[in-house]
């Protein structure tokens, strides 16, 4: 397992992945709640390279012997000395620790920008499974907010929980 930085090369694979990861993915992110086609993926592809460019948010590929099985992101959300990070997985990829791999993975990528002394975890409540990532890694859990900064879709219970790992 290991992470890398989405290109455009990996348009026709991500959309494959996403596609068959919607019904997985639908309960929890907003993102996945409509349809999810090949210009949704080039728009994403692109906004990623923006992220890379501008220093605000680094998008990766999960993978597993090349092959993609989820996507993970450090976002600097405006504070100078924070990064949030965010991962989603394939299902046939779930439970097997490659989401904690990879978050482990993004919070050294963090850690090395310039200024961050914060990484931040936010998942909803009810979503025990990605509650695991911040545990295992030794994260903080430092509140919980509501309303939530996404929409109460799906599963979700509306409370958003935030994890902090400091330098």
């Amino acid at each position: 397992m290991g992470i890398r930085k989405l290109t455009d090369t990996d348009a026709a694979e991500l959309l494959r992945v996403v596609t068959e990861s919607l019904a997985h993915l639908r309960p929890w992110a907003p993102w996945a709640a409509g349809d999810y086609d090949a210009s949704t993926v080039t728009e994403f592809l692109a906004a990623s390279e923006d992220g890379w460019e501008r220093g605000t948010s680094f998008t990766h590929a999960i993978t597993v012997d090349d092959a993609i099985i989820g996507v993970a992101a450090a976002d600097r959300p405006g504070h100078a000395d924070l990064v949030e990070i965010g991962y989603w997985l394939h299902p046939a990829h779930t439970g097997r620790g490659h989401a904690t791999a990879a978050a482990a993975e993004l919070v050294e990528f963090a850690f090395a920008l310039d200024g961050v002394h914060r990484v931040q975890i936010w998942h909803d409540e009810a979503n025990v499974a990605s509650s695991g990532v911040p545990r295992r890694l030794g994260f903080t859990e430092i509140g919980r907010r509501t309303p939530p900064r996404e929409p109460a879709i799906g599963r979700r219970a509306g409370v958003d929980v935030v994890w902090e790992l400091r330098r």
